[in-house]
């Protein structure tokens, strides 16, 4: 897989300008939700870094439950040198090693540090669907034997949970042979160590840290000091060719040794073979071949939920999209946007429809949840457009998969769905008999993907007829039209063209704002009157499947998206000059959340305007792939490998927010295939 290979930006790590202070950083996922994460250099910077976050039922959800490594190494010298994590050990290093090289071989992780002639790889996986890590180190090249010291740090807690949070419990260690194990509070998981290697042996050395500053989270606004607890540390004599796995895990000692550090990570790279080889040819090298195993992080079994046994009865497999890395959880609307990209244009279909039909099992109230809170056996339905992005989702699916199964399976719920927004449901959501508009809106909710809030402000609320809700609305009303008409249902197929004939003239006359010459956001609103704020959610009305702008007003729409919203890594979400515009994204959580949809740069949206562009110019692929060019240079930022959820509106675009983001990452690479 020498053609996957990506080192870091192809500069010098040794540089002291880029070296310790480098805040890149890396992801590795587990097919369950959870994860390991860090920065390049290994420094803790944020409360989501660690070497094992293990995804468990609920209501534990997503736990902390090894921190990290400090890695301590002895040359026959007696030199003694730290790799870069050695505030774990709480002390303060007379001598760092310095990183060489950092690179991703298949999406995983690689470190490779070089001194007095040693040369040090170390290596990081996450079995696929266990809550296991393991972590290999390898030496190279050196004459002598190199002593490697591993001293493990914990603070088992919700990955969410502020850092300062005190232990609940004394930890308590149990050894039996090579294997280890540490215990926290009753209700906690078990974790277990054991480390395999020639001679290794284990000292126990208890030891609390003091407290240790996550600078990213000072930045953030949050707690930013704790401590990290060690039973002791593992050592290891490394001859050149020799190798060290430390793995740890909470998963069952049979399971654990079911097989050896080197058969685990050959099945790994076994199974990221078959990743890429199953992706379209377009997918399969240069830069879209990083994206697909960036979309392999966010395709989940999700660990149990109230709701799931309906999905099992039925002989399916419950599939998911987490929405993003490192906090969020799996989204409705967040999962259906991503659905082509992350499936689709992967070649996993199967999981497509797997995750469809788990969804359509959650329909509540003609609402698909828009989220699953962390922890928790519910899911929560306060969203008015992710119901509308199912019926896109499925139209893809249809269309590529010729999947009719699915589709007749599913039709019950979309036909129910349409009739509770033609009835109108929860959130003041529900079509207007007026002009057949579809309104939403409730006190102190947010309900469209523009859906900041903090304590009782909601940032943008949009109450009213938003421009993206009808857009998918007529475009729902035209696919439910055509799927009733293959099912011979001709009188309820009439009265879905009715009514979408009168969404799109009522569109046409209400969202037509002469003045500006694009669309206005909202219209119908809580105030009253229209809101001409310029933002990417005119796109829809072009860029959907069944468009319900008039084809003549499309060309002076993309004309001021292009000159006023358009960025090389996605839209803005308010254009400047607005008096509510904010050119960053940056500070506590209540300065992120006012700028979160007033000028920050949305990624995923340069897929909607990708298709928009491509209906104005067709047959000009090579020339639309241009907008794409941006995110190419951003595989060596945040995440390296993954794309970043926003971006500050204006140059040089720094990467904001989750590190590693679903529909980021899913409509990049739907367009990538689909200019090939």
């Amino acid at each position: 897989m020498t053609d996957l290979i990506r080192v870091l930006g192809n500069r010098e790590m040794s540089d002291p300008e880029l070296g310790r202070h480098r805040e890149e950083e890396w992801l590795v996922t587990n097919g369950l939700g959870g994860y390991a994460s860090g920065t390049v250099t290994g420094a803790i910077t944020r409360r989501y870094h660690g070497l094992l976050i293990a995804a468990l039922p609920n209501p534990l959800g997503r736990m902390m439950m090894l921190n990290g490594l400090s890695e301590r190494l002895r040359l026959p010298d007696h030199q003694v040198v730290y790799t870069g994590a050695e505030e774990l050990a709480g002390i303060t290093p007379e001598a760092t090693l310095t990183l060489s090289e950092f690179r991703l071989e298949a999406g995983l992780p690689v470190w490779r540090y070089v001194l007095n002639g040693f040369v040090l790889e170390k290596r990081l996986i996450l079995p696929y669907r266990q809550n296991t890590v393991h972590v290999t180190y390898l030496l190279l090249a050196g004459k002598g034997k190199l002593r490697l010291g591993l001293r493990p740090a914990m603070h088992f807690r919700s990955h969410d949970a502020p850092v300062s949070q005190p232990r609940s419990t004394h930890y308590k260690l149990s050894v039996c042979q090579d294997q280890f194990e540490v215990m926290g509070a009753p209700d906690l998981p078990v974790l277990r160590l054991i480390v395999h290697g020639s001679s290794t042996a284990f000292t126990f050395d208890r030891k609390e840290t003091s407290l240790i500053p996550y600078r990213t989270e000072r930045d953030r606004g949050y707690e930013w000091q704790g401590s990290l607890w060690s039973p002791g540390y593992f050592r290891s004599d490394l001859g050149e060719g020799d190798r060290t796995t430390l793995v740890a895990s909470t998963e069952e000692w049979d399971t654990i040794r079911a097989l050896s550090p080197e058969e685990t990570f050959r099945a790994e790279l076994d199974r990221r073979r078959l990743l890429v080889n199953a992706a379209p040819p377009p997918a399969q090298t240069g830069p879209a071949a990083e994206p697909v195993f960036a979309a392999d992080q966010f395709l989940i079994t999700p660990v149990a939920r109230l709701d799931d046994a309906h999905v099992q009865v039925s002989g399916d497999e419950i599939r998911t999209v987490i929405a993003g890395y490192p906090w969020f959880t799996d989204w409705g609307r967040d999962t259906m946007i991503s659905l082509e990209g992350l499936t689709l244009m992967t070649g996993r279909r199967h999981e497509a429809g797997r995750i469809l039909r788990t969804f359509a099992h959650y329909v509540r109230d003609g609402l698909i949840p828009n989220m699953f809170p962390e922890g928790e056996r519910d899911g929560l339905y306060h969203t008015a457009d992710a119901t509308l992005w199912f019926f896109h989702a499925i139209h893809r699916y249809v269309q590529i998969t010729n999947d009719g199964t699915t589709l007749k399976l599913v039709l019950p719920r979309l036909m129910e769905i349409i009739e509770h927004h033609w009835n109108g449901t929860l959130f003041g959501i529900g079509m207007d008999p007026q002009d057949a508009l579809l309104r939403q809106g409730q006190e102190g909710y947010q309900l469209t993907w523009m859906d900041a809030k903090v304590g009782d402000w909601v940032v943008t609320p949009r109450r009213g007829k938003a421009v993206e809700i009808n857009a998918l609305w007529y475009n729902a009303l035209r696919l439910m039209a055509g799927w009733l008409q293959e099912a011979d249902q001709e009188a309820a197929m009439r009265r879905m063209n009715e009514t979408a004939d009168r969404v799109r003239e009522s569109f046409n006359h209400r969202f037509w704002y002469e003045q500006g010459g694009y669309l206005y956001d909202v219209v119908d609103t809580a105030n009253g009157g229209s809101d001409d704020a310029c933002r990417p959610n005119q796109i829809f009305a072009i860029s959907l499947d069944h468009p319900v702008l008039h084809e003549a007003r499309w060309k002076p729409v993309m004309e001021v998206v292009t000159d006023r919203l358009l960025t090389p890594v996605g839209l803005r979400s308010l254009a400047p000059g607005h008096p509510d515009y904010k050119a960053r994204y940056f500070g506590d959580l209540r300065s992120r959340d006012a700028a979160y949809h007033q000028g920050t740069v949305w990624a995923w949206l340069i897929g909607p305007y990708v298709d928009a562009w491509r209906k104005l110019h067709p047959g000009q692929d090579a020339e639309a792939r241009r907008f794409l060019a941006g995110f190419t240079a951003h595989l060596d930022d945040a995440c390296i490998g993954s794309i970043s959820e926003v971006f500050d509106a204006e140059a040089p675009y720094t990467p904001r927010g989750c590190v590693a983001q679903a529909w980021s990452v899913a409509e990049v690479l739907r367009c990538w295939v689909n200019t090939a």
